[in-house]
């Protein structure tokens, strides 16, 4: 082996030095060496497929909202992981960073920030400024505000920019001062997936199904006047009779000559508005489906109790995926804030997000009844079936035996007695 590279054969000399190799922290795939990509130093345009085809922005998705079915779907969305419970989980931090993390929260209007951050899954990306503030000698948010994602854009790099008159492609944004929800970005599309882009045509039909079902229902829901006139009379007297017949419609009043008659036709059998109701249900289940992951508990038309369980089990992934996004931005925020306020490198709290779980009280009141009559559980028992942690329970408490019969009370029912043995 030579000193600088090695022979391969007896022909091939490969060096160790070839300039032509790059290191591995390099990155090699980029949008200004591919082939698709012309770099124009320009901003990165939304791939969004509907927005390229309709040559609009994204506002045009907050247009969509006015919509009672869809706008329901995003409350409901939205409020599945509003109506979760949230602490700061101190984890391995010192008592001091975790306190020092803590009293920042609660002066955070936690709910409301959650509830900007929750129009990312909607527009794919949603930009929150933090506004920071010096106390004492620290330096800590009072406040995330939501702002409007058509006043950014990506450049070719994937970073955030924020358009101004000035700079029409966007300025860069300082650093730790804003904070980017998104859902499901890619390298491609760092704009993020947007679930109203799902709800565009099946909202734009409905409205259109609609607007027809209500021409339809004015057309054909309302008797058509006939009248009739004896051949050989002038335009004007057929003019005067339409003018009756049209008044005769408003006011249910007419004057007509002897010699005119008024008809009054139906269309019953001859048309149905049933092809509108079914265009209009078909767009509201495509809603549904598009923002719930199911349409089950928007319309319940039939089906089994396991048939909704497993849609709810639905919804329930589709909620934790949002709280992600939720618990990945505050906890942004918390390495900010440790970065800002604390010189060497500590363990940090983490925000996270809970559902309560209610205590199986059957399970409770038989666990307790055991305990009396002598049987000790372990504390690997109650990790298992009541949902604790490690390290939540020191110690399981002896037996407390009971001589004779005797009834539990719990949440004003009463349960029957048994004999202890």
């Amino acid at each position: 082996m030579a000193k600088n590279g090695i022979w391969v054969d007896k022909n091939t000399f490969v060096s160790f030095s070839d300039k032509t190799t790059r290191p591995l922290s390099d990155e090699i795939a980029t949008r200004q060496r591919s082939i698709d990509f012309y770099s124009l130093g320009m901003y990165l345009p939304n791939p969004d497929p509907v927005l390229k085809k309709m040559g609009k922005d994204i506002k045009v998705y907050t247009e969509l909202m006015s919509d009672g079915h869809l706008g329901g779907c995003v409350t409901s969305r939205k409020s599945g992981v509003k109506s979760l419970e949230w602490e700061i989980d101190r984890g391995k931090a010192k008592s001091r960073q975790a306190k020092f993390v803590a009293d920042i929260f609660k002066d955070l209007p936690v709910k409301d920030i959650v509830g900007e951050m929750m129009n990312a899954p909607q527009f794919g990306y949603q930009p929150l400024e933090v506004i920071w503030q010096r106390i004492n000698k620290a330096i800590v948010p009072s406040n995330v505000i939501g702002k409007p994602q058509s006043w950014f854009v990506f450049s070719e790099d994937n970073e955030l920019r924020f358009r101004t008159k000035e700079n029409w492609n966007g300025e860069p944004l300082p650093d730790k001062k804003f904070l980017l929800a998104r859902h499901e970005p890619t390298y491609e599309n760092p704009y993020g997936f947007p679930v109203l882009s799902r709800c565009f045509w099946p909202v734009t039909f409905k409205k259109g199904g609609f607007k027809f079902w209500v021409v339809f229902a004015e057309k054909y829901g309302m008797p058509f006047l006939w009248g009739k006139l004896p051949r050989g009379l002038e335009q004007k007297e057929y003019d005067s009779l339409a003018d009756i017949l049209e008044n005769m419609i408003k006011d249910a009043i007419a004057v007509t000559p002897d010699d005119a008659s008024v008809e009054m036709l139906t269309v019953e059998g001859k048309a149905s508005g049933d092809i509108y109701s079914k265009l209009i249900e078909a767009c509201r289940t495509e809603i549904s489906i598009a923002e719930l992951g199911q349409n089950l508990t928007t319309q319940v038309t039939g089906g089994s109790y396991a048939a909704t369980e497993s849609h709810m089990q639905v919804r329930k992934d589709i909620r934790d995926d949002d709280k992600g996004i939720v618990e990945d931005s505050f906890n942004t925020l918390i390495r900010w804030t440790a970065e800002y306020n604390f010189s060497e490198r500590v363990e940090l709290s983490k925000f996270i997000m809970y559902e309560e779980e209610d205590v199986d009280e059957p399970l409770a009141v038989r666990d307790e009844l055991l305990a009396r009559a002598g049987v000790k559980l372990t504390p690997q028992y109650y990790q298992r079936e009541y949902g604790f942690q490690e390290g939540d329970i020191a110690s399981v408490g002896s037996p407390q035996p009971q001589g004779g019969l005797f009834s539990e009370h719990r949440s004003n029912k009463t349960y029957k007695t048994y004999p202890c043995s």
